[in-house]
């Protein structure tokens, strides 16, 4: 027997926050910082990924009022343009988006891991099947995976316990980060040296023989760098719209999935700004790559571009390692909660539509999709034992973009075809909004089509592999209703 929706409007703002918080804000800040070199810019780029963040959440939230049920993204999308755009985003979902980044994630959470446990190493190899190695690393994401599976196939209960524990706890460690960066242990000089030339935009780029060139950009070459740069601030922001997905799980869906949106989206953008001030209070944002300390690295070149960890250093020294190692595994292992637990209604949708596997459609005994939760465990698994996951996430970013802007351009289409649909929520200033997410969002997609075409093209091909799929589901669908 299913259980009754248990989740309230707190859980779901919580899941929005929890889904988005991983380990990026830890590690991006120093890319972002080679590509321009300068405080401003950084400061810039996570700001711009946070409004184009808060502007999709608006728009999304009043097609989360028109279909509060589970699904989310992948009904409004076949209500907006038909079955088979819909199936086409939910089948990137599955063979790369969801899965890929559970996969990712996990294995972040098994590589902080080995800071605790040596013996978890990507050298340490149990067995291996030709160009597959299970290292123990790969073993402990596929462990914390399959952990998450079973919890979460055991009820909604159990996901919403995990959901508020870990999520309370990364959202208290990342405050206690941001008051002790600004207040505590802030540098001034480093922050007056870093306000100095905030603006002045220089791009650090490797060199052939190993080195680095750093050259200043302006024009048009910085708006293409600044397109780069974004990616990394996006994607570290991304998973907002998990909570639509779980629609039928949350009270008074119409109006809890829109506010939770706002509220959740907005805590973590506010929250990532407050720890980049921090870390600009802690560390310079120009570098040296064979600097001897944290400080003489920078930013920039922050070790394996840990700069969460950097930051650390300067506040804990000797004992930052471990802090920010259990600091990222809380922060993944929640993610990839609200992940897991999120997903699986996208796919249990698309089965009760006759286009994904029809076992799917059913929950278990608990009121959850059970075999839905198994699939993507075995996928999500395949993925972190081929390590292929991040290239595939890369191919994706571009595609994962597109997506959102034909949701977003789906509350245009549905106003103009269905003015008087029934709508508790409508995006402000209307269609204003909508309208500027769409046009930051297409530039993104065009400079990163310009930029870095071997980038964009797979995840092109990616989606459009999804073709044949689709019309052979639909085929077996239209034959079983004809039988």
């Amino acid at each position: 027997m299913a259980e009754k929706a248990s989740l309230n409007l707190y859980d779901a703002a919580l899941m929005v926050a929890g889904s988005m918080i991983g380990s990026g804000i830890f590690i991006v800040s120093a890319d972002i910082a080679r590509l321009t070199g300068s405080a401003g810019w950084l400061l810039f780029l996570w700001a711009l990924a946070g409004l184009m963040t808060i502007l999709g959440a608006l728009s999304i939230a009043e097609l989360a009022s028109m279909y509060p049920r589970a699904g989310g993204q992948y009904i409004y999308l076949k209500e907006a343009y038909g079955p088979m755009t819909g199936f086409l985003y939910g089948w990137t979902l599955f063979l790369v988006v969801q899965s890929g980044t559970i996969a990712a994630v996990a294995m972040a959470f098994a590589k902080f891991s080995g800071v605790l446990f040596p013996s978890i190493s990507e050298q340490t190899v149990l067995l291996s099947l030709g160009p597959v190695d299970l290292t123990t690393t790969r073993l402990t994401a596929i462990a914390s995976i399959g952990l998450l599976t079973i919890l979460n196939a055991s009820g909604i209960q159990y996901g919403k316990w995990i959901l508020r524990l870990f999520t309370f706890s990364k959202l208290f460690a990342l405050l206690s980060l941001v008051f002790l960066g600004l207040f505590v242990f802030g540098n001034q000089e480093i922050w007056n040296m870093n306000m100095s030339n905030m603006w002045e935009a220089v791009s650090f780029q490797k060199s052939s023989d190993s080195g680095w060139t750093a050259a200043p950009v302006s024009g048009l070459a910085l708006l293409s760098v600044l397109g780069i740069g974004l990616v990394g601030s996006l994607f570290s922001s991304d998973a907002w719209n998990n909570v639509t997905f779980i629609s039928g799980e949350v009270k008074d869906p119409a109006k809890n999935i829109p506010r939770s949106l706002l509220m959740g989206t907005g805590l973590v953008i506010v929250l990532y700004l407050l720890v980049n001030l921090a870390y600009l209070r802690l560390l310079p944002v120009i570098g040296n790559p064979e600097g001897a300390d944290v400080i003489n690295r920078g930013i920039q070149f922050a070790s394996e571009d840990r700069v969460g960890t950097a930051a650390a250093t300067v506040m804990f020294g000797s004992a930052a390692s471990l802090i920010m190692a259990i600091l990222i595994m809380v922060s993944t292992f929640g993610c990839n909660n609200g992940i897991v637990l999120s997903s699986v209604r996208v796919y249990q949708a698309m089965a009760r539509d006759g286009l994904f596997f029809k076992s799917l459609q059913h929950d278990n005994s608990k009121g959850v999709p059970g075999n839905a939760l198994k699939l993507q465990f075995v996928w999500a698994s395949l993925l972190c034992l081929s390590g292929k996951y991040g290239d595939l996430l890369d191919y994706v970013m571009f595609t994962v973009m597109i997506f959102y802007i034909l949701a977003i351009g789906a509350v245009i289409v549905l106003r103009m075809r269905d003015p008087k649909a029934e709508r508790s929520y409508r995006v402000p200033l209307y269609p204003l909004l909508p309208l500027l997410y769409i046009l930051l969002a297409s530039a993104f997609c065009v400079n990163l089509l310009l930029s870095k075409p071997q980038n964009t093209w797979p995840g092109l091909i990616i989606v459009l592999a999804g073709l044949p799929v689709y019309y052979f589901w639909k085929r077996n669908t239209s034959e079983a209703h004809a039988a």
